[in-house]
């Protein structure tokens, strides 16, 4: 497979961070920073594409802030509704790949079952709605791309449920955790590494994958499902100081903004297009938790 220059944005997040390191033996890897591209400035974002000449880009960048959003819907949908489809407009012109990171947040999470690609989007919140204003924008203009919806995302970088629970277990006896709403954890490696594989699939010398055809959203996340006071229990289970974790309900603990209670996704479209399947969340935690031992 011939090195092909990819733009990163986003290199900083939790996902960006590690598609840095993952994607490096696929090309020559862009990741430039806040200071070269501003995603609440379209100029800015057709003037960076313009002069570097991508052949894929990568959009790992977002406004996840989801209670801020609440009070900061214009700077959430510039970055996260219009920015996405200003990449949209100068890949397809580009005539290269997009591949743009959604979220669980596009549903209201009142299924029982997992959510497919088909299911209705009805978004509770600023956040989700500026998720799916950016969905549409893609949609809208075609061309090559994938969006790829992942949910309560965590990881050894950035800020996240994870490192927050390992934080707060040094300094507290107790911790309070939600224990009603449902969903599967996702480490972001696992997001990047499969990235990653759906890369080059596309552009290996004997792939006849015809993108154009592929284009389109598909769920990405780690397999079964649990909630954030069992996930808090699995990630302290073997940690040195041990504090008490108690159940509480979402009704007990308002924010600003609303949570959907079921937002398990169903990843089989994914895995029948391109055979890749990611380990269920608990055994995706073990392998991030013993990555973190040996890094120290």
């Amino acid at each position: 497979m011939s090195l092909k220059t990819i733009l990163l944005i986003g290199a900083t997040g939790q996902v960006g961070w590690e598609l840095l390191h993952s994607t490096q033996p696929l090309g020559h890897v862009l990741a430039p920073g806040r200071n070269r591209i501003d995603l609440a400035n379209p100029d800015s974002i057709r003037s960076l594409i313009r002069e570097i000449k991508p052949a894929i880009i990568l959009n790992a960048a977002a406004y996840t802030a989801v209670d801020k959003a609440e009070e900061e819907p214009n700077l959430a949908h510039a970055i996260n509704g219009i920015a996405p489809g200003i990449l949209a407009e100068e890949s397809r012109r580009l005539k290269t790949l997009l591949i743009h990171y959604s979220t669980d947040y596009v549903f209201k999470g009142e299924h029982s079952q997992p959510y497919t690609e088909e299911d209705t989007v009805h978004p509770m919140g600023v956040y989700g709605t500026s998720k799916l204003a950016g969905e549409h924008a893609i949609q809208a203009i075609g061309g090559q791309y994938l969006i790829l919806r992942t949910a309560w995302v965590y990881g050894l970088h950035g800020k996240n449920f994870l490192l927050t629970m390992q934080r707060l277990a040094k300094v507290r006896d107790e911790l309070k955790v939600v224990n009603d709403q449902v969903g599967a954890p996702t480490w972001s490696k696992m997001i990047a590494q499969a990235t990653t594989q759906l890369l080059a699939q596309l552009y290996s010398p004997l792939s006849s994958i015809d993108i154009d055809n592929l284009s389109g959203i598909y769920h990405l996340t780690c397999a079964g499902q649990t909630n954030w006071y069992e996930f808090a229990k699995a990630i302290l289970a073997h940690a040195e100081k041990q504090p008490k974790i108690l159940p509480l309900s979402t009704a007990d603990y308002p924010t600003p903004a609303k949570r959907p209670a079921y937002s398990v996704l169903s990843n089989t479209k994914l895995a029948k297009r391109f055979g890749i399947t990611l380990p269920t969340w608990d055994s995706a935690l073990e392998l991030c938790l013993q990555n973190k031992e040996i890094m120290g």
